[in-house]
């Protein structure tokens, strides 16, 4: 009797990675590919796809029952009626301020869509680029509707910069009788059952036929997964930009908080512009791991940049202007990436004191997961500045995403 195995796919900014596990939860197999184009080009997504695919032993994909994709939220593309992209995807890192007065009529008491960050600004800026028809969907969405050859479908939490209200269950009512309206996804929950993937595609990389496509999630929401979040922890994910997430009673609705569903829990967070771009900007991994060994964390710099990782930042401030601090540079390469944690971590406190504000409660710890969890130094720098135990998760968000698909329904 063949093994039943579970597979996530998550789409970051720089790369893809896979993670296959098998009924029990365990690792049995995980790979990672970097993009090959800009992220902004789907076809680079599915480029780094289809080299994972070819990757995998046989006898895993032969066995490979649920797969579920989860992707950077925020990151949208219009395609046509088959699927192709129109043109390169806006990315959730990119505000769009081209619909302002559109934009604010549409979210009448919806702060949080009003963002020139949001998914609906990106929306209204591909709708006046290439017409109304079209489908609007975000990356994981595309990718899923990719294997099952069938468009149809967008999960909720990718969903919710676009309007959708997870309490309600319903797009806007502004939304309604809208030439565009017939844009949007149908929208599923997470984690439920969307297809068999498409025959021509699994015979072209070796996948078992039968295999079932999951309705995946965000890439922080895969994280939450993976980290198994309790109620009085806080998750910080260092990947290019730093999110951060606690678990709350009722969604808060404020410009540049997200809300989810995760696993029953309710999950607010935010994330920044800043994060582990900005260091590979300046470092290679070899010199980011050979200089952070140089470095004191119990001393300061007194340097005091904002390493955005371009101009604008989303939260814990919502300024598309802002500009980044990123000198000056010291002649010392380990005193500048001291000075760049430095910073990095005060962002990452003034998230956590915006959530605290919002919430009425600081976590007790703080779980981390991500590239830059695995860097002991600044872990100690960052519990220095944001005076909260730091513990690091060694999961990462590709497992979560499979640990979505071996629970599905």
């Amino acid at each position: 009797m063949p093994n039943n195995f579970f597979g996530g796919l998550d789409f970051g900014t720089s790369g893809v990675r896979i993670s296959v596990v098998n009924f029990d939860k365990e690792l049995i197999y995980s790979n990672s590919v970097s993009y090959e184009y800009s992220f902004k080009d789907p076809n680079s997504w599915i480029n780094s796809c289809e080299k994972l695919l070819d990757n995998i032993p046989i006898e895993v994909k032969s066995n490979l029952s649920k797969l579920a994709i989860s992707g950077t939220s925020g990151t949208l593309t219009a395609l046509d009626f088959e699927g192709q992209p129109m043109g390169k995807a806006i990315p959730y890192y990119q505000a769009c301020n081209e619909q302002k007065v559109l934009l604010e009529s549409l979210t009448f008491e919806e702060d949080h869509l009003r963002s020139p960050y949001s998914s609906l600004a990106k929306a209204l800026k591909l709708i006046d680029k290439y017409g109304t028809n079209i489908l609007l969907r975000h990356q994981s969405d595309w990718i899923t509707g990719w294997f099952l050859k069938d468009w149809t479908h967008g999960e909720e939490g990718n969903n919710l910069k676009l309007g959708w209200d997870l309490k309600k269950e319903s797009w806007p009512k502004s939304y309604l009788n809208t030439s565009w309206e017939k844009c949007l996804p149908q929208i599923v929950k997470s984690g439920k059952i969307l297809g068999k993937v498409n025959f021509n595609l699994a015979e072209r990389f070796n996948l078992n036929k039968k295999l079932i496509l999951i309705s995946g999630t965000t890439d922080s929401n895969a994280s939450v997964i993976a980290a198994g979040l309790g109620k009085e922890d806080g998750l910080t994910v260092l990947g290019t930009t730093i999110v951060v997430k606690k678990i709350i009673d009722n969604p808060i609705k404020k410009q540049g908080i997200t809300n989810h569903r995760v696993n029953g829990d309710w999950i607010c967070g935010g994330a920044s512009n800043a994060g582990c771009g900005i260091l590979s900007q300046f470092f290679s991994d070899v010199e980011l791991k050979e200089l952070s060994r140089q470095i004191n964390p119990s001393k300061n710099t007194s340097i005091n940049l904002l390493p955005l990782n371009s101009k604008g930042e989303r939260f814990p401030i919502n300024n598309s202007n802002l500009e980044p601090i990123l000198g000056p540079r010291p002649i010392s390469d380990s005193l500048y990436l001291h000075a760049l944690f430095e910073g990095l971590a005060r962002i990452e406190l003034k998230g956590w004191e915006k959530l605290g504000e919002l919430t009425g409660s600081l976590p007790k710890k703080i779980i981390t997961i991500g590239g830059g969890s695995k860097n002991p130094q600044w872990r100690k720098i960052r519990e220095k500045i944001i005076n909260i135990p730091i513990v690091s998760c060694k999961k990462t968000t590709s497992f979560g995403t499979a640990l979505l698909a071996v629970n599905s329904k």
